[in-house]
């Protein structure tokens, strides 16, 4: 019988969690264009609806609220958690494949590249 101590539990638990990717959440200030594909705009009303992405997804910059990016946050950050301004242009958060190039902020559209935009200085 393997006993397992408090201490290895929670190093595992935490290893666990560690090495799985955390998904920021969409938020209610992006919105999908009308002239998006069907598709698209169905990815989209289900991933702001359930607050997950179904299937493959892409890395978009710019659509992140401050300290929400899943990763990538310009100069003199770390990764996840390190933006500093809403809808920065070098964060990076994943959305559903296909629909990045056809969301919206109040700051201007959504890139499947960095955009010069509210970057940290």
């Amino acid at each position: 019988m393997i006993r397992t101590t408090p201490i290895a539990a929670a190093l595992f638990v935490g290893l666990s969690l560690a090495a799985a990717p955390a998904i920021a959440k969409p938020n209610n200030q992006l919105t999908i264009s009308q002239e998006a594909p069907a598709e698209a705009r169905a990815a989209f009303a289900a991933w702001v609806a359930s607050d997950r992405i179904q299937g493959r997804r892409d890395q978009c910059y710019g659509i992140a609220l401050a300290g929400e990016n899943d990763c990538r946050a310009g100069a003199g950050t770390t990764c996840a958690g390190t933006s500093t301004q809403n809808f920065q242009g070098n964060a990076w958060t994943y959305a559903p494949a296909g629909t990045c190039q056809h969301i919206q902020t109040p700051d201007g559209a959504a890139s499947l590249q960095e955009v010069a935009r509210n970057n940290a200085r």
